[in-house]
């Protein structure tokens, strides 16, 4: 067996009660402080790795106790069950390990064995040649002096505190098995392991039946269950006819630490349909669900809010009241839900796993404010303890005898033999409030950070003291508070809409054709938005621009005044910007020459080109006046379309 492992290795044998990854061993190893650990001789357990990349490779005994329970375990289970060390091993831990395994009997024998050998060596030491002192203690113990040097060959090359092991028996004894058809064995394996959990006797009936005519041999019911036991493990059967659900619950889970965090370090949320009928505002009858957040060091519920159904509208002003009242965590542990893995919350947080991740998505407000979002299993309680709370909830708040008669149950199954009636808002609210401020406020909190005397609330206060605490700006408050959409500034105006409201500002034309994000309260769309870069960078404030009635004359002089004093500002501005004129620029330009007529190289002859030219011969004088050509004199010589020239 290896005793020695890296951080690295250590990670991927996924051992109980190590982190699954080299980080997390790592610091696992500087909190427990393994580099400093001695075995009882003062033996180093920590060393430095030997060749590239470094680091230390650790003990396997520095490990908590179940990691080393199972490292010893898979070890021996590669070795084989049952089967003895082999001659050619040269660990000592595995041998041990299956030897402690081993029956009183056959440990028995190994110890009589080795006080035979111990006598041996006793007198041989005392002078007395080997062969002789092989037979004297053969006779003492009643063996063969052959079976003591077959013992002695059993320990041939071995250190003398490892003969033990060596020395027990390595049969198995006579193992007398019942005759047994291997299809009938099949056939009783199909008809036991299946979902539907059909009994032993049943699935033996179906065996008989089926090797009716066939000539099998079918055993007792009680052997093949032995064998059944003997051959398949008991975690399979359970997979086989339980699923995988409870074949889960037979591995232990792991027991997360969280006294390393401080309050308010980490928070996890998540949503809880109550099990209650409520009539909302509105009028209608539903079960409301409860957006909560948890503080993950002292269990502290610190914020939580009431909506019809799971949104991200509920998650965000449940994160807004804990900005608020405490501040900004570091971390956030989430289900994968979609009200959680929105773009307004967790926009741009490079681990979501729901909807499309695209480079240009706008950033959601736990990503812009710095919260790390770690998601978890869903419906796993030990990833989320907030489930436990909600398992208080179900029985402190929904069977509040405030709420009698409109308690839902928790599952079909579960439901009361009345007919439910929905309870008031407002008293819901209450008892709401009321049962979560108990559940904070409940001493005696059996959990490592209240230690069976404190209460959640007392645990946070005494930490949230100390720690340092991220606190929330106006700013950021405005962020986490508004909803976030990403919209286009449309031509020609650069105006945005949303929700078939139409929005604009002077600001708004620079960025026609950009993606924006737009910042607005769902509540209350005609007060306007905030404007937001792609890069989250604040723009300014657009008013909702409203439709006014196609005759209204006051609208209509109201849109006008305001065109007028906007064109007006433009042209102050374009003045202030234009300080040189164009005349000015035209003047510092240099004259421009003329460019001289190209000469052609290539002549080509005209139909009729020399009558025309004896018609218009010109003198000496004109030739010299025109340059050669009478113009007036050729343009007689044309003939127009319609014959009026000659």
């Amino acid at each position: 067996m290896r005793e020695w492992f890296t951080a690295a290795e250590l990670a991927q044998l996924a051992l109980p009660g190590l982190p699954a990854t080299q980080r997390g061993v790592n610091d696992l190893a500087k909190r427990k402080r393994w580099s400093t650990h001695r075995s009882v001789a003062g033996t180093a357990l920590a060393r430095r790795r030997q060749g590239r990349g470094g680091g230390f490779e650790y003990h396997y005994t520095v490990l908590p106790k179940e990691a080393q329970l199972k490292l010893v375990a898979d070890s021996a289970m590669r070795a084989g069950e049952g089967k003895g060390p082999a001659r050619s091993e040269t660990g000592t831990g595995e041998v041990w390990a299956w030897f402690e395994r081993l029956p009183e009997t056959r440990k028995a024998k190994a110890r009589e064995r080795l006080d035979a050998l111990d006598r041996v060596e006793h007198l041989v030491r005392g002078g007395m040649q080997k062969n002789t002192a092989v037979f004297h203690v053969a006779r003492q113990v009643k063996k063969s002096a052959r079976s003591i040097w077959n013992w002695y060959d059993l320990v041939a090359g071995r250190d003398r505190k490892d003969w033990l092991p060596y020395l027990a028996p390595q049969h198995q004894g006579r193992q007398k098995t019942a005759e047994c058809s291997p299809e009938a064995w099949e056939a009783f394996k199909a008809g036991y392991l299946r979902k539907e959990q059909p009994t032993a006797e049943a699935a033996y009936e179906w065996t008989l039946q089926a090797g009716e005519g066939r000539g099998w041999t079918v055993p007792a019911l009680r052997t093949l269950m032995r064998r059944l036991d003997a051959e398949i493990p008991k975690v399979a059967q359970v997979l086989a006819r339980q699923g995988l659900d409870a074949a889960k619950r037979m591995y232990p889970a792991q027991e997360r630490d969280r006294t390393h965090f401080h309050a308010l370090e980490a928070v996890n949320a998540d949503g809880h349909k109550m099990d209650v009928w409520v009539t909302m505002p509105d009028g209608t009858e539903i079960r409301p669900t409860v957006i909560a957040i948890q503080d993950l060091y002292s269990n502290k519920i610190l914020g939580w809010r009431v909506d019809k159904a799971p949104t991200s509208t509920g998650v965000r002003l449940a994160f807004f009241d804990v900005f608020k009242t405490y501040g900004i965590p570091d971390y956030a542990y989430l289900d994968n839900g979609r009200e959680f893995a929105a773009k307004m919350i967790t926009g741009g947080q490079a681990t979501r796993f729901r909807f499309k991740v695209s480079p240009e998505e706008m950033s959601g407000v736990l990503t812009q404010l710095g919260v790390e979002v770690h998601w978890t299993t869903p419906y796993s309680g030990q990833s989320k303890p907030i489930e436990r709370a909600f398992r208080e909830f179900c029985d402190r708040i929904a069977k509040h005898p405030a709420l009698a008669g409109a308690y839902a149950g928790n599952s079909p199954t579960n439901k009361p033999d009345y007919k439910p009636k929905a309870i008031d808002f407002d008293t819901f609210i209450a008892t709401l409030e009321s049962g979560v401020n108990r559940y904070n406020e409940r001493e005696g909190r059996r959990t490592k950070v209240c230690q069976g005397r404190r209460s959640f609330d007392e645990a946070f206060a005494e930490s949230y003291e100390r720690a340092p605490i991220k606190k929330a700006g106006p700013e950021q408050l405005r962020m986490a508070m508004l909803a976030a959409e990403q919209v286009t500034a449309r031509q020609p105006d650069g105006s945005v809409h949303l929700f078939d409201n139409r929005y604009w500002s002077e600001l708004l034309p620079q960025h026609i054709g950009q993606k924006l994000t737009l910042r607005f309260d769902p509540d209350a769309l005609h007060e306007g938005v905030h404007i937001y870069r792609a890069d989250d960078a604040y723009l300014g404030f657009a008013e909702c621009w409203e439709s006014a009635g196609f005759n209204s004359v006051d609208a209509a002089r109201d849109q006008g005044r305001k065109r007028r004093e906007y064109l007006k500002a433009q042209k102050q501005i374009l003045q202030l910007e234009r300080s040189m004129s164009i005349d000015e620029l035209a003047a510092m330009l240099p004259e421009i020459d003329e460019a001289p007529a190209p000469e052609t190289k290539t002549v080509r002859l005209v139909r009729g080109a020399n009558a025309l030219a004896a018609q218009a011969q010109p003198n000496e004088d004109e030739a010299v006046e025109t340059g050669g050509f009478d113009h007036e004199a050729f343009s007689r010589g044309l003939t127009l379309i319609d014959g009026s020239r000659e």
